[in-house]
């Protein structure tokens, strides 16, 4: 079995399972097998395959002929131009949540207290600790998707601390410059409209938010307006068609409130600022997790 003999009969396999872009997850399955590069695949097109490589990619493919996703095979994900580890313990981070990004760092100032609520895999936490000179602490209700977090912080030398936390309940009022995130936004109802290989792999916690979806978003920003100080931002990914639901939730404490579509157009992230006569109380000591 060559390389590229390999490379046509996993497109073909893939093909029939209705898998998406099928030659590309061909090639990043069995550069996963290998452990090479894709320039490889197309520069030792003739190259034969080990009985042990054969066998290990002919897992994956099965994997992702099942539903499972390509990132939870290889087990990375890259946003923002860094590697993120992923298991099925985080959600996979997308492209579109990099928009969270740029908008953050268009509003978070040296020194700035920043911190990333329901973390995840970390992509937001370290990212933004990475391209801006802030204090980034990052939470989670998840003790697995923690670890996955920190070790992807250690990994990249991002310095950002972990805490254990259902959204922002141990952060004390007025501790912070910046609250970030990309909250649930999923409602129950709309489970078997999810493609498979969110519906059946990725953890649930990270996708559901309640009934409607917009559960998380109420209990984010009021929880927000107590956290930040005065003038703070706060940032989050939006849902399909969650827009006027969530804009109607800032009330007169929030101003400069604004919206950044994706590369689809669709409203994707929100920020608003909390007034500047909100009080504020001590300030805030952490322990990293």
């Amino acid at each position: 079995m060559t390389v590229k003999t390999a490379l046509d009969q996993g497109t073909r396999l893939l093909e029939d399972a209705h898998v998406a872009v099928p030659r590309l997850t061909a090639e990043v399955l069995l550069c996963h097998a290998l452990r090479r590069e894709r320039v490889y695949l197309y520069s030792h097109p003739e190259a034969e395959l080990s009985e042990h490589i054969w066998i290990h990619y002919g897992r994956y493919l099965h994997e992702r002929m099942r539903g499972k996703p390509t990132q939870y095979i290889t087990g990375v994900q890259e946003f923002y131009g860094r590697e993120f580890v992923v298991t099925p313990d985080v959600l996979i981070p997308r492209p579109e949540t990099e928009h969270v990004i740029d908008a953050a760092i268009e509003r978070v100032t040296r020194g700035s207290r920043v911190v990333d609520v329901g973390c995840g895999s970390g992509a937001i936490a370290a990212t933004i600790a990475l391209e801006c000179d802030a204090s980034v602490w990052a939470s989670d209700i998840s003790l697995a998707a923690l670890h996955i977090a920190s070790h992807n912080a250690r990994r990249l030398g991002a310095s950002v601390h972990y805490v254990a936390a259902d959204l922002l309940d141990p952060f004390p009022a007025g501790s912070m410059d910046v609250v970030v995130s990309n909250p649930p936004y999923v409602g129950l109802g709309d489970r078997e409209s999810l493609q498979r290989e969110v519906r059946d792999f990725e953890p649930e916690v990270a996708l559901y938010a309640g009934p409607t979806g917009n559960e998380i978003y109420q209990r984010l920003i009021r929880e927000a307006e107590r956290v930040l100080r005065p003038g703070g931002w706060l940032i989050f990914e939006l849902g399909y068609r969650s827009l006027d639901a969530v804009r109607a939730m800032l009330d007169q404490r929030w101003s400069e409130v604004s919206t950044g579509p994706d590369l689809a157009g669709i409203p994707r992230v929100l920020c608003g600022r909390l007034s500047t006569e909100m009080s504020t109380s001590a300030p805030f000591a952490n322990r990293a997790l």
